[in-house]
């Protein structure tokens, strides 16, 4: 690896083009030697835009290279554990878009995987790399607001008329949920240190056919330690701009996402203690992601402390129980 970590992105969908291939094409310690897309003329033309040596349509042929040291998991969700196992079996390290698995036992089939192969395995959750979530993470960390005790979060996209996978359930396994509720849930139970569930309710507003997938989702999730997340998603939002939002509130403070703004009981007072230069020229997206692929390298190299992705077993467990409960309209118990 004398010449950084040679890394392929497998999947050459518009999230790899906004962050994955952009990112590595400039990153120190990273050598993207590789793309790998069923539509060729697609990942040639980023390959050529991009400066990656090679093109590949078949993503055996691309494990069967002996110049790679990891690849970057785009792929469809249905396809990510398939490609995972794969690329593991091959002794490759793996950062995967999330999910890692549309099912808690595939989810444990991965990481099982990673750990016979001795292989660094990652789950591309960006929002906890971004700068002003790191700084939100230490008020909590410090236990400078107290307890935490809700979270409420939530997505509204502005309707389009999209196509494709996404809107595909065997393929997607889930429609805005997945999209945007899926890494609103990991952020909240990253921030809270895990929390086990006990009771989840939800509301559900899906097409119709039996591949159909939901436009709209509303969630209540009690957890162990007192802590309530509510979630608002829709990409069906009549209106003219998207919204997104986070906000946490605790005992003794409060704080939101997008610009972060913290708020903390001081002598009986609400005194804004928001961290000055939170702020950053480029945006909290991009950001998030070279933070999250640069800790992807340093995990190869031994710099930091892997740690196998064990609360992404937990977190589908929740995500499976949202869906049940919204489909059957009744609470579930943990």
């Amino acid at each position: 690896m004398k010449d950084g970590v040679r890394i392929a992105v497998v999947g050459t969908g518009a999230i790899a083009q906004l962050t994955h291939i952009p990112v590595l094409s400039k990153l120190r310690g990273a050598s993207l030697v590789a793309l790998c897309d069923n539509d060729g003329a697609k990942a040639r033309a980023l390959a050529d835009r991009f400066g990656v040596p090679d093109v590949f349509t078949d993503f055996e042929e691309l494990l069967d290279s002996d110049e790679l040291d990891a690849v970057i998991i785009a792929t469809p969700n249905h396809l990510h554990e398939p490609h995972v196992l794969s690329a593991l079996r091959q002794k490759l390290h793996v950062l995967c878009e999330r999910p890692l698995a549309l099912s808690p036992r595939g989810v444990e089939r991965c990481i099982a995987a990673a750990q016979r192969a001795d292989r660094v395995l990652a789950v591309g959750h960006n929002h906890r790399f971004r700068a002003d979530v790191q700084a939100l993470d230490q008020f909590i960390r410090n236990a400078e607001l107290g307890q935490v005790t809700s979270i409420r979060a939530g997505s509204l996209q502005v309707r389009r008329n999209a196509d494709g996978w996404r809107n595909r359930r065997a393929e997607s396994g889930g429609g805005v949920f997945l999209e945007q509720g899926f890494p609103l849930l990991d952020l909240a139970l990253w921030l809270a240190d895990q929390p086990a569930p006990v009771r989840v309710s939800a509301n559900m507003r899906r097409g119709r056919g039996a591949g159909a997938v939901e436009d709209a989702m509303q969630v209540f999730l009690e957890c162990e330690n007192g802590l309530v997340l509510i979630m608002d998603l829709t990409w069906e939002h009549v209106g003219d701009e998207d919204r997104w939002w986070f906000e946490v509130h605790a005992t003794r403070g409060s704080a939101r996402l997008s610009p972060l703004r913290v708020t903390k009981e001081l002598n009986g007072r609400a005194v804004d203690v928001s961290p000055s230069g939170a702020a950053s020229r480029e945006s909290p997206f991009l950001q998030s992601y070279r933070a999250e692929i640069a800790h992807f390298l340093a995990m190869i190299r031994g710099e930091v402390t892997y740690e196998a992705p064990a609360e992404q077993v937990q977190v589908q467990r929740i995500v499976d129980a949202i869906y049940k409960a919204a489909d059957d309209g009744k609470e579930i118990r943990f």
